[in-house]
């Protein structure tokens, strides 16, 4: 069967999707797409705004053969990290193409771009300044393309680009085509969004960042510095900057605010505060064994079929239920589970967090 590989978050699945799932099919012909999807924090440094069950039944329901979780530690970091993940992930399930959206929709300028990255450490200071320039130039998701594609060395996946329709931050909600930002902005609005995707009905603001905010203001005014400079992420004097601002601001968009600044962008302060809310530890990341599992979320028929020509597969641990998951890898996934849960009234949380040891869903 021939597989074809997308990256996702669907933060929350929407009709840009739909049309992404149908080219990905036309381009590639494929027998079988495969999605890797971040699980219930993403990648900006944010809860998603609806469980990863859900967005899985949506894709499924859309034309996704087969969903893999995309492990925590990847889905929280930048986009480098983002995309080795991802991709170490599709190349365990032998994709034989990955289909990515792009700004620019230009495969070969993306290759040579992500030719330029992999040899700047080796060269002067005005070549480094000069892929710094050629980056500078492109959007979000042609910039996640180059670290796709930089990923994608060493393997044998082609990739396959299609044109963006709209901007990854644009906020107009109104068309046909939204992007997942301007749904979740028309979400905090109390907007109508039925139009733009098929998860209207069960969006709300319950997992919007700032409900987790009592629970990181106490984190942070009551651990020590010491503490908080092993959890991933914290460099550079930025748990000082937390800790001072969480002593100041009680609204969590006044404390982000005051913690911006041309050194620490939203996206990275945000992922910083997702590791602080986990307690994940930068050494036990360090101590992580090699990617070797994916977590089965879902699947259609089609991807039954294809979970069934996988398992013939050596070196490959298929976890369809979460205690296959290797020990390292988890604890992590549960710890972010729990820590997701937490705006929930207590009865609907332990609900969430039973959720993670529940097996796939199978749509036939």
């Amino acid at each position: 069967m021939k597989a074809c590989g997308i990256i996702t978050e669907y933060n929350p699945f929407h009709n840009g999707h739909i049309y992404h799932i149908k080219q990905a099919r036309k381009l590639t012909g494929c027998d079988c797409l495969i999605a890797v999807m971040s699980g219930n924090f993403v990648q900006r440094g944010e809860p998603a705004i609806i469980d990863k069950w859900e967005r899985t039944k949506a894709c499924l329901h859309h034309g996704v053969d087969l969903v893999i979780e995309l492990p925590y530690v990847f889905a929280t970091q930048s986009a480098d990290y983002f995309a080795k993940g991802a991709i170490q992930s599709l190349d365990l399930v032998d994709v034989d193409s990955i289909v990515f959206g792009s700004e620019c929709n230009d495969i070969e300028l993306l290759k040579n771009i992500s030719q330029f990255s992999s040899n700047v450490s080796d060269q002067s200071k005005s070549y480094a300044k000069n892929f710094s320039d050629a980056i500078s130039k492109l959007s979000s998701n042609d910039i996640l393309g180059v670290a796709y594609i930089k990923a994608l060395q060493n393997t044998t996946i082609t990739p396959y680009t299609i044109k963006r329709t709209n901007g990854y931050h644009e906020l107009n909600y109104h068309e046909q085509i939204a992007s997942a930002s301007a749904i979740r902005h028309a979400v905090n609005l109390n907007q109508n969004i039925s139009h733009a995707t098929v998860m209207a009905k069960d969006l709300s603001t319950t997992f919007a960042f700032k409900n987790y905010y009592p629970y990181l203001q106490t984190l942070l005014m009551t651990v020590s510095r010491s503490s908080l400079k092993d959890i991933l992420l914290i460099d550079e004097g930025i748990e000082q900057l937390f800790k001072k601002n969480a002593e100041l601001y009680d609204d969590f968009d006044d404390f982000l605010n005051a913690c911006i600044s041309k050194r620490y962008t939203k996206s990275r302060i945000q992922r910083c505060l997702i590791q602080i809310l986990t307690q994940t530890k930068k050494e036990e990341v360090a101590s992580l064994h090699k990617l070797q599992h994916v977590r089965v979320l879902g699947f259609n028929t089609i991807g039954k079929s294809y979970l069934s020509k996988l398992k013939k597969k050596e070196n490959l641990i298929l976890a369809s239920r979460f205690n296959q998951i290797p020990v390292d890898y988890r604890q992590m996934e549960l710890r972010a589970t729990q820590a997701y849960a937490y705006p929930l009234a207590q009865s609907k949380r332990k609900e969430e967090i039973a959720k993670e040891w529940q097996s796939f869903i199978y749509i036939p």
